[in-house]
């Protein structure tokens, strides 16, 4: 359990109670993610393997007359539910960059060296693995954290664990989505239909200015953002894009009558259902790994290979040395009541991937075997990972280390 949120009375309580209150709905959906990728990965291995490969590949077909758009049910998850999941990140990154712990340069510059260090050595240590072979397109897969899973992690180490610690592990979560979305859309898009990306891009600039001269009904950004993600789908550009563009587009300046801005209302209405249906389904769909011989074999290969050493190597070495170095150049502070040690047990923890490398595998690899490699590093690295993070922080010491 996560410690008591401070009292609402205080303005410290109030300041902090939608951090902690988002902190307890991330680490409960981390602790259903990690059950439903057990459903998954054990049902997959069990005698109904055939009934869960059949139940994904499901066509399914929306439309009227020839205008007619039929995917198999498991794209319609990674393309049509995660779009939803991609809404409520913008969310929180727009929420982040506006009031939250990246508003300021000075309180961003740790999160965001850590960010960037848990992407590019991840990413450089993967390359270098697979080097000269065409797998070498999965460079992106160990580059990204899973904040509910992380959190779910943490959750289980009850007060060991300060709260600063999970606000940083979310501010650095936070930045490291930013850093996949980019990567999606630059580098995992095939051929582009401008067209197309024209009319979605315009459709979210029609959403913004609507926003902007005051219309807040919901309807309104509801058609937009459909149009704008059926445009971006079918533009060569991932469909999710859309989802964190429509975030940003919708409105945070509050109006008299408003209680709370629109796209907090958003965020607030759409998180659990992403937290405890969409992300949990995601991992159903994707997690169902066979474990057979065939499982060790897939560890041997140069993605899987790449994708462990990235998430379980890379992770703790960029982060912890890149924090190290921005403190060093006085371009960042360690947060009060942290430990370098502490520290380091978060940078463990952060080679949990999950959700957003598996997403990005499927871009990278699509229906190859090479996909089922990297699913196998992902999961296996996952698993080191929090393992190791949780014994760390579990044994080691608690009190501040200095620098």
């Amino acid at each position: 359990m996560l410690p008591p949120s401070p009292t609402p009375a205080s303005p410290l309580g109030r300041a902090l109670r939608p951090i902690a209150d988002f902190l307890r709905l991330e680490t409960a959906s981390g602790l259903l993610l990690m059950a439903f990728a057990l459903v998954a990965m054990t049902w997959a291995n069990s005698p109904a393997s055939a009934l869960y490969q059949s139940i994904f590949a499901t066509p399914f077909t929306i439309g009227y007359g020839d205008t007619l758009l039929s995917k198999p049910l498991i794209l319609w998850i990674n393309d049509g539910l995660m779009a939803l999941f991609f809404l409520v990140v913008g969310l929180e990154i727009k929420r982040e960059l506006l009031t939250g712990g990246l508003n300021s340069p000075r309180q961003a510059a740790l999160p965001a060296a850590a960010a960037l260090g848990g992407m590019l050595v991840p990413a450089l240590l993967y390359a270098a693995i697979n080097r000269g072979l065409p797998t070498l397109s999965g460079w992106g897969v160990p580059m990204a954290t899973d904040i509910a899973f992380s959190l779910g992690v943490l959750a289980m180490l009850g007060r060991r664990v300060p709260l600063a610690l999970k606000v940083l592990l979310t501010a650095i979560a936070i930045v490291d989505d930013l850093g996949a979305v980019a990567v999606i859309a630059l580098c995992y898009t095939a051929s582009i239909k401008s067209s197309l990306l024209a009319a979605s891009l315009a459709l979210i600039a029609l959403a913004w200015a609507f926003g902007r001269i005051g219309g807040r009904h919901p309807l309104v950004f509801l058609v937009l953002g459909i149009a704008a993600w059926l445009c971006m789908l079918k533009s060569g550009v991932h469909s999710t894009i859309a989802g964190v563009l429509l975030a940003f587009a919708l409105p945070t300046r509050q109006l008299p009558h408003e209680s709370e801005p629109l796209g907090s209302r958003w965020e607030h209405a759409l998180h659990p259902y992403v937290a405890f249906a969409i992300m949990p389904l995601f991992a159903l769909a994707n997690a169902g790994v066979i474990l057979s011989g065939s499982f060790a074999q897939a560890l041997a290969q140069p993605p899987s290979l790449g994708v462990i050493a990235g998430l379980v190597l890379g992770k703790p070495l960029g982060i912890f040395g890149f924090s190290w170095l921005a403190v060093r150049l006085r371009l960042a502070s360690l947060p009060a009541g942290l430990s370098w040690s502490q520290l380091f047990g978060l940078s463990l923890l952060a080679g949990i991937g999950f959700t957003m490398s598996l997403f990005i595998a499927d871009l990278a690899f699509g229906p190859s075997p090479s996909l089922s490699q990297a699913k196998a590093g992902i999961l296996f690295a996952s698993l080191l990972s929090g393992l190791l993070g949780y014994l760390y922080l579990r044994f080691s010491p608690q009190r501040p280390l200095a620098p």
